[in-house]
């Protein structure tokens, strides 16, 4: 699932000279968290420790070690404000070290943002793939037409968390979802979508369910979804249209990144619930 582990493998196995920067300690207000990573070699840079000042200094630390030979490794300490005129005001310590292979062999696992069913490879169903390949999510992406599916993303393959499912019975997958997971519904025909919605509301305990359509859509399928006795408060919870509020457009880019936007908002949704709940016992 980690982008910047695979680049990591295949930079050692193309023999390049890598220096792994990470930051070390942080403290106080800054760009990144402890753990972050960043790759650099003479002539490339992968992943961000926070950008701005303190990254260029930390290539060009990275770069001078490599032209040097320097084995390493050595940490640096990097006050924000005084030192590199960042206003973020903390405090970093960076760790630079030659990347071997027992670095990609214990790479920390990059926890999923969530779990999400795409169901539906047409031209917003494949946007909204695109983008994900770049996020640590885990995706089912399940459509009946094994043809739709792009067999490349780019000039690489897909990453193994987006995984491709073509069946025929698409709304008999919902039952493989695991508890809180996230749904996407934008196939290419209304009954199908249908079926797909009416199988994920029945199960209620989805952490996000999304419906692409209009308004008009919405209100044709919760009618049906009442007269087929499903509860209220779990029709409540369709989104339909998808994406959020604001964003103006009907290309497919546009509509995925205002879904998936969407997904990010419903992922962070119980971390900022648990941060109130920890910050208002504090403040008794």
């Amino acid at each position: 699932m980690n982008r910047l582990r695979r680049t990591a493998a295949a930079w050692l196995d193309r023999g390049c000279a890598v220096i792994l920067v990470e930051v070390a300690r942080a403290r106080g207000s800054v760009p990144r968290g402890e753990g972050t990573r960043m790759l650099v070699s003479p002539t490339q840079a992968a992943g961000t420790i926070g950008g701005g000042h303190l990254e260029l200094k930390a290539i060009d630390t990275a770069r001078a070690m490599l032209a040097t030979h320097d084995a390493g490794p050595r940490q640096i300490d990097y006050p924000l404000g005084p030192a590199l005129g960042q206003c973020c005001g903390g405090a970093l310590s960076l760790r630079f070290e030659p990347l071997a292979a027992e670095h990609v062999s214990t790479w920390p696992d990059e926890p999923a943002l969530f779990h999400l069913q795409l169901y539906g490879a047409g031209h917003v169903g494949r946007a909204i793939a695109h983008l994900l390949a770049a996020l640590p999510a885990c995706v089912d992406w399940i459509d009946e037409r094994e043809d739709e599916f792009p067999s490349a993303l780019a000039d690489d393959g897909w990453p193994a968390h987006i995984r491709r499912i073509a069946v025929d019975a698409v709304e008999a997958e919902v039952r493989e979802a695991p508890p809180g997971a996230f749904y996407l519904v934008l196939t290419h025909r209304h009954d199908l979508d249908l079926r797909i919605t009416e199988a994920i509301l029945r199960r209620g305990d989805f952490g996000f369910l999304g419906l692409i359509g209009s308004k008009t859509k919405r209100a044709r399928f919760v009618h049906h979804f009442e007269a087929r006795g499903i509860a209220r408060e779990a029709i409540a919870r369709l989104r339909c249209p998808i994406g959020i509020e604001g964003i103006a457009g009907k290309q497919p880019e546009v509509i995925a990144v205002a879904a998936v936007a969407q997904l990010l908002q419903a992922a962070s949704a119980p971390a900022r619930l648990a941060s109130r709940g920890t910050s208002s016992k504090r403040s008794r």
